[in-house]
């Protein structure tokens, strides 16, 4: 039904199920398990439930179905299967996909978990990893092998914001026959081609732009129904990483308000970078929007939007950061992204603090680097909030 309606439709009544009662805002079930009309009807559940059939709340709810749904609508693709936070959407989708012995090839330029399921988990299951500059296209041919069975990335980094080139990558693993997950959590739904440009699987942490007001932990699996019912959801089943209804309700209700959020954070954005072009306290500014991002037409072309992320790096190092983020009146010191407020976290210092030094050099995570998550404050204050902090770096 959803099929004809445009995104900002979808985000609001797409996956939509009402209970006798016709309830208008979507109803939580708050309950672990279901009852049965006959001993014939669990055993006939067990062994095959239908899609509004339920079980066990670890294996499907109706409020977490339609959060799926939902999902599955907006980002073009038939499935999903909600998770309990964004790492248990990336762990899950990995460990779904891989067995002992099989090679994984994956950008460098992660978020800190991530980096450590690769650098530390899958090989300790037998996995072989390889690493490579995301932004390399030659880097990204000579890593993928004939036994290559996964490819991971993240559509644009964190924190630096390096943007991959999602369909010449999908196209190198898909001739191998590996599988493509991808962590779109920068571009968000709301600029979203990556299913549309060959990515297999795209998690997201539903924590940050999807919830957007700081309320809940919560991630999402993406993809085909063969890939999400045949490999991630008995992984996750099984392993008791599923959403909980009640983040379900939170997600869906954030999920109505996240295109206007979005686009006004990424104008504030694209507005804020325009102002801090050339700033003598600047050694660095990243926002894959702005002209001076090296990839910059890369990203017009995969999102049309730069997004609602920018980092700065501030001369002076750690002392002239810190002090930049003290002098902050409007925003907000956290770690957190994709809020309606804005926050600006040091990466070096807290997020990727235990990459060791030559792994941040080799980033970009310079001791001096501010991770910018535009909120929905008025752009104009925000930007002078901005400026009047870099006065006391």
């Amino acid at each position: 039904m959803s099929n004809g309606w445009k995104t900002r439709t979808k985000l609001v009544h797409a996956g939509s199920k009402r209970s006798q009662w016709n309830e208008v805002s979507e109803a939580i079930f708050l309950t672990q398990g279901f009852v049965y009309d006959t001993a014939e009807q669990a055993e006939a559940r067990f062994i095959k439930a239908e899609p509004d059939e339920y079980i066990y709340a670890r294996y499907g709810n109706p409020t977490v179905a339609m959060f799926e749904e939902r999902m599955a609508a907006i980002e073009g693709c038939e499935d999903g299967f909600a998770t309990a936070s964004g790492m248990a959407a990336v762990n899950g989708a990995l460990m779904a996909c891989v067995s002992a012995g099989d090679h994984v090839v994956g950008s460098r330029a992660l978020f800190g978990s991530c980096l450590y399921i690769l650098d530390e988990i899958l090989p300790r299951m037998g996995v072989e990893v390889t690493l490579v500059d995301g932004r390399d296209l030659d880097a990204w041919e000579a890593a993928i092998r004939a036994d290559t069975k996964l490819v991971f990335f993240e559509t644009i980094s964190n924190p630096t914001l390096e943007v991959v080139d999602i369909k010449s990558v999908s196209a190198m693993a898909h001739e191998v026959g590996a599988i493509v997950v991808a962590d779109n959590v920068f571009a968000t739904p709301v600029y979203s081609k990556a299913i549309e440009l060959g990515v297999d699987i795209v998690v997201y942490s539903a924590t940050k732009h999807i919830d957007g007001q700081g309320r809940a932990l919560g991630g999402i699996i993406l993809g085909s129904h063969e890939l999400i019912r045949g490999k991630v959801e008995p992984y996750m089943k099984h392993t008791g990483g599923a959403m909980s209804p009640f983040a379900a309700w939170i997600m869906l209700k954030g999920l109505e308000t996240m295109d206007l959020r979005v686009r006004a954070q990424s104008a504030t954005a694209a507005k804020l970078a325009e102002a801090l072009e050339g700033h003598p306290k600047l050694a660095r500014l990243i926002y894959p929007g702005h002209a001076s991002h090296p990839q910059n037409d890369l990203v017009t072309r995969q999102m049309g939007n730069g997004g609602t992320m920018l980092s700065i790096d501030v001369k002076g190092g750690k002392e002239a950061a810190f002090r930049t983020l003290n002098a902050l009146k409007i925003a907000l010191i956290s770690n957190n992204l994709g809020d309606a407020k804005t926050i600006a976290t040091p990466p070096a210092q807290t997020t990727h603090q235990r990459l060791p030094e030559d792994q941040k050099q080799t980033l970009g995570i310079t001791p001096g680097l501010i991770r910018l998550s535009l909120g929905i404050e008025d752009s104009d204050d925000l930007v002078a909030d901005i400026l009047q902090a870099l006065e006391q770096a």
